[in-house]
């Protein structure tokens, strides 16, 4: 049995061999095919009728991919530049000083900012790195290019999204101050552009969800050239609301219906509650504008009788729980709720469940701007996105 399962662990070991081989010979062969579209010539061919460069012979460099670290055998070569100077190639694929592939380096910054301290990390990723060398500068420079990127990606245009609509909200995680554990509201924004794609706008800290914060939110996006929206879908915050219509007068806002819906619930006593819901969901899911219409009066009239606090938060929302029925139908579903943003909150959470705090505030928006940025967080297309034509051009920005 001990002899068995030897040769399981054994054969376990020849199958990651065999990959990382597999690995080390595609990235010569990608790099390769780099080299050659710069010197313009094949090796060994003397003659070349775009022959830019020569090869003078190859060099070690280890890079550890998410198999773990793989030595490839890095071609050289000397190109000439347009100004007939000649110079050492480099390559784009593989750049100089790089040791690891990005994956690998998102997969560091992702534990260091839940938390860990450097020592930890290696122990914690050492199924990964296999060995390779992980120092304290290292980490620290990842995560001082990581912040750099954050800080340029805050600044950039905005001017060219054609943003249609926005999806604005709050979240608040769990993070560590001096020596105490607290709740920070981060201010997330979403834009939806004229194709349909979901891009995240504005990533934002504040000491809280006030209107004063979104007002400065919503500047900092009309500063970076963003169009006046069309629609923008909210929860109930009065603050952002008024924060919104601030800066664009003209902006249409819808409120969450499941935001509302919560609220209503909170109001209902517990036999009414599923009741409750139920006349909820069939008034803001009909299938047509004039049956929303019908079954609003009904549900406004039916609930003022069985329980006023009921009846005076529905009132409360007034017609912007309705916005959505003056758009596309096909897009009903998605301007219906922030739901695209708790989505992006979710996966956050679930990368950061086993962690009671982070470490800092600004470890919460270089995190999320990571996911973000690798890719690990995907935003798909808006449900209906085909309708934005109808929607009209927004205004340019001022």
């Amino acid at each position: 049995m001990e002899s068995d399962s030897r040769k399981a662990w054994s054969g376990e070991g020849e199958l990651e061999g065999l990959m990382r081989e597999r690995v080390r010979g595609t990235i010569e062969a990608i790099v390769e095919e780099e080299l050659l579209a710069a010197v313009g010539a094949e090796r060994s061919q003397r003659i070349g009728s775009v022959r830019a460069g020569y090869r003078h012979g190859r060099r070690p460099r280890t890079l550890t991919t998410s198999l773990g670290p793989t030595t490839i055998a890095m071609p050289r070569a000397r190109i000439e530049g347009e100004d007939g100077r000649w110079h050492e190639w480099r390559s784009r694929i593989i750049p100089r000083y790089q040791r690891r592939t990005e994956r690998v380096d998102e997969a560091i910054l992702g534990v260091y900012l839940s938390g860990t301290n450097t020592r930890r990390l290696r122990g914690a990723l050492s199924p990964l790195l296999r060995g390779a060398p992980l120092s304290k500068d290292a980490v620290s420079r990842l995560v001082g290019r990581l912040r750099e990127d954050f800080m340029a990606w805050a600044k950039q245009d905005l001017g060219a999204l054609k943003v249609c609509y926005l999806f604005l909200d709050g979240w608040y995680p769990r993070v560590r101050i001096g020596k105490k554990r607290v709740r920070v509201p981060v201010l997330v924004t979403l834009g939806v552009c004229a194709d349909g794609r979901r891009v995240i706008l504005d990533l934002r800290l504040a000491g809280a969800e006030s209107g004063q914060a979104w007002l400065d939110a919503a500047q900092s996006l009309a500063a970076r050239h963003l169009g006046a929206p069309v629609l923008a879908v909210i929860d109930g915050n009065p603050g952002l609301a008024a924060a919104l219509k601030l800066q664009w007068p003209q902006l249409a806002i819808q409120r969450c219906t499941n935001h509302k819906l919560w609220n209503l619930l909170a109001k209902a006593p517990a036999h009414l509650r599923e009741e409750l819901a139920e006349d909820y969901r069939r008034m803001i899911y009909a299938d047509s504008r004039a049956a929303v219409e019908r079954a609003r009066t009904a549900f406004a009239r039916k609930w003022k009788l069985r329980c006023q606090a009921v009846s005076q938060s529905f009132e409360e929302a007034g017609d912007e729980l309705f916005t959505f029925t003056a758009f596309p139908p096909s897009q009903w579903k998605a301007l219906r709720t922030t739901n695209a943003l708790e989505r992006i909150n979710e996966e956050f959470r679930r990368r950061t469940k086993t962690q009671a705090s982070l470490p800092s505030e600004e470890a919460v928006l270089l995190l999320l701007f990571g996911l973000l940025r690798s890719g690990q967080v995907r935003l798909r297309r808006l449900v209906g996105w085909q309708g934005l034509t109808a929607i009209g051009q927004q205004p340019e920005a001022a």
